[in-house]
């Protein structure tokens, strides 16, 4: 009588396996297909007296059928994800020769050679001021802006001194301060900017480039005019 050879260990049958395929393209994953052939190979070369019992074979199935559908869904991931960057590149195309708010202290003067934003106040105040410095820190102009309620309060220099004087174009600092109790706080400030042109990184992420600023990561944004 014949003898029959002992069961061959996995690692044999994937020694098989690659002998069989020398051909393929290398990679460290096994795909369904691979898997799939390697199933085959193992019940082909099992010992007929001993085979492969129910069990086992149904748990070799389980995880086939966990692997197609990992496959499956990491390709549905891969496919929303790029469906977002792509509409959020659009979104921000869109946005160019736009004015948006961003939180900044200091801004470069508009075409028409005024400065606007948005003074993000943190609670009421009985009295709020603004002031505007040029690149040295000498005060340019103050308003008093008297009792505001918490909130976004608005606010627009037209670019000229206390004497009324149109100032040069250039870079100015918005500097808010609001009196609590007695006592005055520096509160921050968004200014307005135009947004020249729109990168997108290697890595997909997008940078707005504004108009005197320079670039900002879109989710900097506070507000699009």
């Amino acid at each position: 009588m014949s003898d029959f050879n002992s069961v061959s260990p996995t690692n044999d049958v994937l020694n098989q396996f690659s002998l069989q395929a020398p051909n393929a393209n290398t990679t460290d994953e096994l795909g369904k297909n691979e898997f799939m052939e390697l199933m085959i190979a193992q019940l082909n070369n099992q010992n007929p007296l001993e085979p492969q019992d129910n069990g086992a074979f149904i748990a070799e199935l389980a995880q086939f059928s966990s692997l197609e559908e990992m496959q499956g869904l990491t390709s549905t991931v891969e496919g929303f994800a790029s469906s977002y960057q792509s509409t959020q590149a659009l979104q921000a195309s869109s946005m160019v020769g736009r004015s948006v708010l961003v939180n900044a202290s200091t801004g470069p003067t508009s075409m028409a050679g005024t400065i606007g934003g948005v003074v993000d106040l943190p609670a009421s105040t009985s009295d709020l001021r603004i002031s505007v410095l040029n690149s040295s820190g000498e005060l340019v102009n103050q308003y008093e802006m008297g009792q505001q309620v918490a909130g976004q309060v608005s606010f627009l220099w037209e670019g000229k001194n206390k004497a009324g004087d149109q100032m040069p174009a250039g870079q100015y600092t918005i500097k808010a301060e609001a009196n609590y109790g007695g006592k005055t706080e520096q509160i921050n400030t968004m200014l307005s900017a135009n947004v020249d042109s729109v990168s997108i990184g290697s890595d997909s992420s997008i940078t707005l480039n504004l108009a005197g600023m320079g670039g900002i990561p879109l989710n900097e944004v506070r507000q699009i005019n």
